[in-house]
């Protein structure tokens, strides 16, 4: 009976065994196996979804850009009241044919320095008008004609300015009136000398003496004229403030 039951145990313990190892191997294979996943998880996994694109920032203008896209402004200078001014006309003028208020053009004779700078440059152009003009008269009074600047003028741009009035008289006629009477006087006392003698020289004198003075009053004097390129002196009445101006072709 023992040898029986060793036996019997010793076939149980190797079908035990057996078992035991049989399922640690299915289970290992089972563990080594996983289950197919989807492809598009992996795919989804792998690639990253891109992020929007960020605009670009518009790029902040450099300082100097600004500046040069403000408008310039220029420097204003301030010239002192009583500054003299020598221009040089372009237009003729004429104390026969002008009247108040014609407005005539000359040119800066000499710059105007302000401490230094330069602020009106020789042969900047001016505009002047003609304050009053006189012809001179055939009974009394002598021609006289007045002037004065009121812009100086770059290209466009007029600056206003006010200077002290430029003023000529025409020359006296006395001398000459005095000499057409007085010759007058003395031809005609020749002619009544000729004709009665002593008495007749007085009497041809006084009608010559009539004679030369119809001369004169018939007679205008003389006119006042500027020529082209007269040179004439202004001073400024008022200070005037102007930027620098360059001479220009005109």
């Amino acid at each position: 009976m023992k040898p029986f039951l060793s036996i019997f145990f010793i076939v149980t313990l190797i079908f035990t065994l057996g078992g035991c190892s049989k399922g640690s191997t299915e289970d290992a294979a089972a563990s080594s196996v996983q289950p197919d996943q989807p492809l598009h998880d992996n795919a989804t996994s792998s690639v990253k979804t891109a992020a929007p694109a960020t605009p670009a920032k518009p790029k902040a203008p450099k300082a100097g850009n600004r500046d040069a896209e403000r408008p310039s402004v220029k420097a204003i200078f301030q010239i002192p009241e009583g500054t003299p001014l020598n221009v040089t006309l372009i237009d003729a003028l004429s104390s026969k044919t002008n009247k108040s208020g014609d407005v005539f053009l000359a040119t800066l004779a000499e710059p105007i320095i302000v401490h230094g700078d330069t602020v009106l440059a020789r042969g900047v152009k001016l505009q002047g008008r003609v304050l009053e003009a006189e012809g001179s008269g055939r009974v009394k009074g002598r021609a006289k004609m007045s002037l004065a600047l009121t812009n100086v003028l770059d290209g466009q741009k007029e600056y206003p300015i006010s200077t002290s009035a430029h003023s000529v008289e025409a020359e006296s006629t006395k001398k000459r009136d005095a000499g057409i009477i007085g010759g007058a006087a003395g031809i005609g006392a020749a002619i009544g000398a000729i004709a009665g003698g002593g008495k007749g020289a007085a009497e041809g004198a006084l009608i010559g003496g009539a004679a030369g003075t119809g001369g004169v009053l018939v007679t205008k004097g003389k006119e006042v004229e500027f020529e082209p390129e007269t040179k004439l002196k202004f001073t400024l009445d008022k200070s005037a403030g102007l930027p620098k101006i360059a001479a220009k072709s005109f």
